[in-house]
């Protein structure tokens, strides 16, 4: 008995743990990713209040009854969104914040801990998926309009990025991901860190030891013996004897 009291408070801090684990394990797994026809899609740099912002836009064109968007042109090229000039319902879908896209990385669902959001970069337009606030993780980015311009800009997917539809066991849901089956990894030359100092080569420099090793020190000569010095004899005052016992003569006689 008493040990299993002793292994209460243990279970007592395993077993929350454990089941927080499962919990975002299914969490995890919630959601599955199927792919989509890449062709029936555009991702367009949408500009916002007097054109000096983006937001990210996806259309899709569900049936061909009439078309949903037009391009033309290239780096940039530009979107028209013919959907906004007529009901498009059960002809086109909008996908126009995160309610409708979000960022996936192979069975990671990051709705939760990454955003995208529309970034100009000299004469570009980036969609970045960065961390929110309070999380980690390389900055990504995932398209470029390869120029800039006004109006409605069409965005080319960086090698490796598509979309894919968010699925609930068989059932296609609403939401798209912007998908990367892995992490991007860093170039070749940032992964590589510092360069290393030179080595110098084998006999330029004196071994570790040799350089460590003090010098003896000479050995100290030794000081010459010192022979005792006789002290002088003392007079006597008031009868006091001299050191060493020495009796003095008798003084002289007063006249």
């Amino acid at each position: 008995m008493a040990g299993l009291a002793c292994l209460a408070p243990a279970l007592a801090t395993a077993l929350p743990r454990a089941a927080g684990a499962q919990a975002q394990l299914q969490v995890q797994t919630l959601f599955g990713a199927r792919e989509v026809p890449q062709e029936r899609f555009v991702l367009v740099a949408a500009p916002i209040g007097d054109g000096s912002r983006a937001q990210l836009n996806i259309y899709e064109q569900i049936t061909d009854r009439r078309p949903c968007f037009a391009t033309s042109g290239a780096s940039p090229a530009r979107v028209d969104p013919l959907l906004g000039s007529f009901d498009f319902t059960g002809i086109c879908s909008r996908y126009l914040d995160a309610n409708g896209y979000s960022v996936r990385v192979g069975g990671a669902d990051l709705a939760t801990v990454y955003r995208l959001s529309v970034v100009r970069s000299g004469n570009d337009n980036l969609l970045l998926a960065a961390p929110t606030r309070n999380q980690s993780g390389p900055e990504m980015v995932v398209a470029r309009t390869q120029g800039h311009d006004a109006g409605f800009l069409l965005f080319v997917p960086e090698p490796g990025w598509k979309l894919m539809r968010r699925h609930f066991g068989n059932r296609a849901l609403g939401h798209l991901y912007l998908y990367r089956e892995t992490w991007p990894t860093a170039a070749a030359s940032a992964s590589e860190g510092p360069p290393k100092p030179a080595t110098p080569s084998q006999g330029a420099q004196p071994k570790a030891e040799t350089l460590l090793k003090p010098e003896p020190l000479p050995k100290a000569k030794p000081l010459p013996k010192a022979e005792p010095v006789p002290l002088p004899a003392v007079p006597a005052a008031n009868g006091v004897k001299p050191p060493g016992g020495a009796t003095p003569p008798p003084l002289p006689k007063a006249p």
